[in-house]
Parts: structure tokens; C-alpha cells; sequence
């Protein structure tokens, strides 16, 4: 059988053959596939289905179709526009809506740890223009479960914004104007009005810095114990280190609607 490498899949191998995906899979996979199957017994498209492991004990998903960040540089004019931007909060509600409700297995086991407990939801936990399949100008799901885990509506949507808005900070060290911050106000209001969070939203000044500053301890943490790909992500870690700062300096009336 040929193997197609997958545009993105360097960190995890990810193979097509015959059009089903292959994976390295990791010791929380078994959780991650029971949820994709709850997902799927509720009617839920947008997401990869699990078929189970191949011969070789890699974890098997059905393809998305459709067009991907892959290696570019540059980002696609969709990431950046306002019609993807409320797709990714409605992606968003649906999935925390139906995974609200979601048992895992008895041996339940994330990558960030953890156990599902009361008034938590099961987040992607990196639903980034990174890991986004649209067509056209159509979202069609996210790819890349691996770091799905429970945690609070606020958790998950945290990082969203950071890349999505985006929060984080310019790459390049530029300053923001103040046409750039109010611009970044609006595409998260956005966010969270596509969301349908209709909660105070101050809570964000607080939760997108602690996101943003345990993304880069896990990153820190993966690459001192000598993982290939965590390694190669250390200046992603002091970019989010960097927006943590900045997201921390932020007005109070920015998280205000």
C-alpha cells in the first residue's frame, strides 16, 4: 500500500492510505477515539471518525477532505477572515455542547491530564487555523484531536482566540496601534458572540494569559525531556510567553461588549 505523507504531519507521521489517515498513536488515543465516537453517534460531521489501529498499532481516522495550513509560511486569506472567524465559534459551541455530556471510559487518560469532572466540557485544545480543514470559505472541521481533554468552556476558546483573533502577539515584535487593538477587540467579540457566550466576559483577561503561559510550560517542559517536535516549537513557547504579557496589559474595557 503507498503511504501519502500528510502536509503538517512531520511531529506525528501522519500517513494517507487509501484514503484513510495513519498515525503514531499514544497512550490516550483509546480516550480521544471513544470521544470522536460520541461525536459520531450524535450526528456530528466535523470531526475525524475513528476506525480503530492498523497492524503496525497506529491509530486509523477517516480523511477530512479539503485544504490545509501544511507548511506554508504565509497564512491564507481565510484565516483571517470574519466569515471563518464565526465558524470557528459555532465549531466551537457544538462540540462543548456535545461533549458536555460525554462519559469517558473507566481508564480515561488525556494528554493534559486530568479526568472529566463536573461543568467541564471535552475541548480540541488546539483548534488553531494550524489544525483547520475548510473549503473555500467554508470551515469543515479540525484535524489533530491528540490534545483534546476536559476542561472549562473558557479553557478551550482561550486558545482559539490567541490564534484565531489573533491575541497572541505579532511574530515579527511590532507594535500594535490602536487601530490594531480595537480590531483585535472586535474579531473577539466575534468570536465569542458566534460562540453564543453570554457570560461576563472579563474572564478572559485572566484565563488567555494562563493559557497562554501553560501552553509554553508544556512546550518547555516536552523539549527538556528531548522531544523532537517540542524542541523545534521553543519559539512558539516565547511568543506565548510574550502574548501572555501583552494580553495581560490589556485594558479592562477590551474585554468589555
Amino acid at each position: 500500500m503507498r503511504e501519502e505523507a500528510l502536509p503538517g504531519g512531520n511531529t506525528t507521521g501522519a500517513v494517507l492510505i487509501d484514503g484513510v489517515v495513519h498515525k503514531r498513536a499514544s497512550p490516550w488515543t483509546a480516550t480521544v477515539h471513544a470521544l470522536l465516537r460520541h461525536l459520531e453517534e450524535a450526528g456530528f460531521e466535523a470531526a475525524p471518525r475513528a476506525l480503530g489501529f492498523d497492524d503496525q498499532g497506529r491509530e486509523m481516522l477517516t480523511y477530512l477532505p479539503g485544504e490545509t495550513m501544511g507548511a506554508r509560511h504565509s497564512w491564507p486569506a481565510w484565516a483571517s477572515a470574519d466569515s471563518m472567524l464565526t465558524q470557528v465559534g459555532r465549531w466551537m459551541r457544538q462540540v462543548h455542547d456535545l461533549t458536555a455530556g460525554f462519559t469517558p471510559p473507566p481508564d480515561e487518560r488525556w494528554f493534559i491530564g486530568g479526568a472529566k469532572a463536573p461543568g467541564h466540557i471535552i475541548g480540541h485544545q488546539d483548534a488553531s487555523p494550524m489544525n483547520a480543514v475548510v473549503d473555500g470559505d467554508r470551515l469543515v472541521g479540525f484535524c489533530d484531536w491528540d490534545i483534546a481533554g476536559p476542561s472549562a468552556p473558557e479553557w478551550d476558546l482561550a486558545f482559539s482566540a490567541l490564534t484565531w483573533v489573533p491575541l497572541a502577539s505579532p511574530r515579527d515584535g511590532a507594535e500594535l496601534s490602536d487601530h490594531d487593538r480595537q480590531e483585535r477587540r472586535r474579531r473577539l467579540h466575534l468570536l465569542l458572540d458566534a460562540y453564543g457566550y453570554d457570560t461576563d466576559r472579563s474572564v478572559f483577561a485572566t484565563v488567555v494569559p494562563q493559557r497562554a503561559r501553560r501552553q509554553a510550560e508544556v512546550i518547555r517542559q516536552m523539549a527538556a525531556a528531548g522531544d523532537a517536535a517540542s524542541l523545534a516549537l521553543i519559539p512558539v513557547a516565547e511568543l506565548l510567553e510574550e502574548s501572555a504579557g501583552d494580553v495581560g496589559a490589556l485594558s479592562d474595557d477590551f474585554w468589555i461588549l
